[in-house]
């Protein structure tokens, strides 16, 4: 599949990155597909490029690289909704964003992805111990190793 970007043109990619949240994302509501761009083969941060807006793209990343507390409670309904029968088959993103030199993460807005049929939900976490700008990293950091405590 071809998709077009602002960043990197117009690239090909295969067919399982191509990721499906009905009902978008926060303030992109009418945005609802989006494919998963991987830098580098061991990369831990990802492009989420819109596919019907070059324009739109986030840097996201698994919280787990830097917070491995971090968790999503999934409740059953939402299990449904995104067509998962097991806890195992979702993938957990987090939108990233730049804040003076820190990396920060949206840990209370994560992405859950089912990655089986690669349907996706942005969750709204009520658990105040989360925020939206988690520090995750500083700027430059060579590793994960290098994480900011909490």
């Amino acid at each position: 599949m071809l998709v077009r970007t602002s960043r990197f043109g117009t690239i090909e990619i295969a067919e399982d990155r191509a990721l499906t949240f009905p009902k978008g994302l926060l303030g992109f509501s009418d945005r609802r597909r989006f494919c998963l761009l991987e830098p580098a083969e061991d990369a831990c941060f990802f492009w989420l490029q819109s596919l019907d807006e070059p324009a739109l793209a986030f840097v996201v990343t698994d919280p787990s690289f830097f917070v491995p507390d971090y968790s999503v409670p999934i409740r059953p309904e939402q299990m449904g909704e995104l067509g998962m029968s097991r806890l195992e088959e979702a993938q957990v993103l987090v939108i990233v964003n730049k804040i003076d030199q820190t990396l920060t993460g949206n840990l209370q807005g994560p992405l859950v992805v089912n990655t089986l049929n690669r349907i996706g939900e942005q969750f709204v976490l009520a658990e105040k111990r989360w925020t939206t700008r988690h520090a995750l990293v500083r700027a430059g950091a060579a590793t994960a190793g290098q994480a900011i405590p909490a």
